[in-house]
């Protein structure tokens, strides 16, 4: 089975971190929800409290960051950065979306990759896409892109059919 941490902090777009976990989940992803330290209540953008599960395994075969302004705080933290590395590194997954892409690049990953952020984030090579891939690296806009980005990462994980299955489910496509 496929095992994806979704990071969460203090002010993550709840959009942008809920919305990829179900369909991962309706895809039969193991996803959990991880925060960096014990604690494991955040408090998203909108003031919606989201329960983490456990602090982060490094264990799983991808990470997932969900963006928002907390993104700010969290570059902050050397840790995230350094996580960032660790699964890239190892050949793992890594999907980011909205601001955390600025992540993927403190960690140094995305020189010579194709990806996509929101406008905000000041990352001039970022593609005017709603989802780019480029190998493992998955990422994308903004909460308007959340669904397709979920939907994506399924088809990554799991196939074209689950994806279609699924989108079709939800009433996507």
């Amino acid at each position: 089975m496929i095992k994806v941490i979704c990071l969460l902090f203090d002010g993550v777009e709840e959009i942008e971190a809920i919305a990829p976990v179900d369909l991962l989940r309706r895809a039969e992803i193991e996803v959990t929800l991880c925060t960096l330290d014990s604690g494991h209540e955040v408090t998203g953008r909108s003031g919606i409290v989201l329960q983490a599960e456990t602090t982060v395994d490094e264990t799983a075969d991808a990470l997932f960051l969900p963006g928002g302004p907390g993104i700010t705080h969290l570059r902050k933290d050397e840790r995230v950065a350094a996580l960032v590395r660790r699964f890239f590194d190892a050949g793992k997954t890594i999907a980011a979306i909205c601001a955390a892409p600025q992540i993927l690049a403190d960690a140094g990953i995305l020189e010579g990759r194709k990806f996509t952020a929101h406008f905000s984030a000041n990352l001039p090579a970022a593609l005017n896409e709603r989802v780019v891939q480029d190998g493992n690296l998955i990422t994308s806009q903004g909460a308007g892109t959340a669904i397709d980005f979920g939907l994506v990462l399924i088809k990554h994980f799991c196939g074209t059919q689950k994806a279609d299955n699924i989108a079709k489910a939800i009433m996507a496509k």
